[in-house]
Parts: C-alpha cells; sequence; structure tokens
C-alpha cells in the first residue's frame, strides 16, 4: 500500500465517553477515517503509525443528522468511524505528554 495514503487514512482519534467506555471493556480504539477507506488501509495505517498490533477493525457510516437553523433546514456532514480491536497487552494513550 501507499504509505503517503495509509498517513491520509486516518483523519483523528474519537474521544468520548462512548469511546473511553469501549476502549476499556473491549480494548478497542476509535477513529474518524477518510469517507473511502477500506478496513485494510484502517489497519496498516493504525499499525504503521502507532506500532501496535491490530487484531479486527470494524468500519461504519453514520449519517449526518438533520437539524434545523432558524427557518432554515440544514444537515450535519456525514462521519465514518473505525473501531480498531488491539491485541491482548496493547494499548494506544491519547493523553501522553509531550516534551
Amino acid at each position: 500500500m501507499n504509505a503517503q495514503r495509509l498517513f491520509n487514512v486516518i483523519i483523528g482519534p474519537i474521544v468520548s465517553e462512548k469511546s473511553t467506555m469501549i476502549a476499556d471493556k473491549h480494548n478497542q480504539v476509535a477513529f474518524r477515517v477518510r469517507p473511502d477507506a477500506t478496513k485494510q488501509e484502517v489497519k496498516a495505517a493504525v499499525e504503521q503509525l502507532f506500532k501496535v498490533k491490530v487484531d479486527s477493525v470494524q468500519i461504519l457510516n453514520q449519517r449526518g443528522k438533520a437539524k434545523k437553523f432558524g427557518r432554515m433546514a440544514g444537515r450535519r456532514g456525514a462521519v465514518r468511524k473505525a473501531y480498531v480491536g488491539l491485541a491482548a497487552g496493547q494499548e494506544i494513550n491519547f493523553a501522553q505528554e509531550v516534551k
């Protein structure tokens, strides 16, 4: 796979109460990924960027919510998420202090 493509597959981590609970319970990490990303690309990108062993990848497409802005009707953007299952003993810590 193209190394430049792998660096662009992952947009960023999802840090929320739900993703923290999933990380503790199932040893999974949630990422926001590009709309055209595949499971194989996400797995390769996480293994290359974070130097961890990936067991599984589940991808979901979350449609944007319909919202009203005063009289105007609109829609939030759609999001593609990847839940990455890590091997036993592996972890990714996003709260590390940068020196």
